[in-house]
């Protein structure tokens, strides 16, 4: 219902969304959060048969959306360790493999991984959820923050802005839970007794991946971040977005994330 605009873009491609609803035998001590749950499992089978996502974590759980055009693959990598539904007239209905063979397309061998700019802003980012009656209470001070509020200055002859401190908020309405991801400074700003959050109230850090637009096209981004992430059970939450990819993770393990990835990059050149 939007109308055209100059100043919109939209990507070409028609995207699914596929949920992971755990069977309640999640390995025991496994403390890990967020998308390093589902990188073994979910991810780095995507990666191999070069099918390329976008992630999208909540405060409630993890989204992947894959292109339209993908789902053959898709759901003949899962098939094997996952029993699939789609969604039908608000009714899961199961879907086979056989379902979709007819468009199967075999993988492509492997390519090297892709290697992009990892950064670490000193921004301090709180993971956060609103009951929705209390929403409207905070409306206007949403509309503000989303916006009014004034980023840090970029630079368009780079594409890059200020890492040091970057603007970053998330706002996600799906099936009425609500989540949000916004820096600990903005968090003041709201009334603490209407944002919900973990009991520890732990703070995290981002890692932002891609040092300009990284696209749709390529494949393997969240497996690459997420894999080494999970071998060392580093909780982490991964929100795509149009240009770049952002993993947040707990902010006492910053130090102990960047030398990962550093290392992963490293051993792929």
């Amino acid at each position: 219902e939007l109308p055209p605009s100059e100043f919109m873009q939209v990507a070409d491609s028609m995207w699914l969304v596929l949920s992971v609803v755990s069977n309640g035998r999640e390995p025991p001590g496994c403390q890990a959060t967020g998308v390093t749950k589902i990188a073994r499992s979910v991810i780095a089978p995507l990666a191999e048969h070069h099918v390329s996502v976008l992630m999208l974590s909540t405060y409630q759980t993890d989204f992947i959306l894959v292109r339209e055009q993908d789902l053959p693959v898709v759901i003949h990598t899962l098939s094997g360790e996952f029993d699939i539904y789609k969604e039908e007239s608000g009714e899961c209905v199961p879907v086979t493999s056989d379902d979709v063979s007819n468009g199967f397309l075999k993988p492509k061998p492997s390519a090297s991984p892709m290697l992009h700019p990892v950064q670490s802003p000193q921004t301090r980012f709180c993971v956060l959820t609103v009951a929705p009656d209390t929403l409207p209470a905070i409306a206007t001070m949403l509309i503000d923050v989303l916006f009014y509020s004034h980023s840090p200055p970029w630079d368009a002859a780079t594409g890059s802005q200020d890492l040091d401190s970057i603007t970053f908020f998330s706002f996600s309405l799906i099936e009425g839970y609500i989540s949000i991801v916004m820096d600990a400074e903005t968090q003041k700003r709201f009334p603490s007794d209407l944002l919900l959050t973990s009991s520890t109230g732990e703070l995290w850090r981002m890692v932002r991946i891609g040092g300009q637009p990284l696209g749709f096209d390529e494949c393997g981004i969240v497996a690459q971040i997420a894999e080494p992430l999970a071998a060392a059970d580093i909780s982490a939450y991964y929100i795509s977005t149009f240009n770049f990819d952002h993993a947040l993770v707990p902010e006492e393990g910053i130090a102990e994330v960047i030398q990962l990835l550093q290392q992963r990059q490293e051993s792929g050149r």
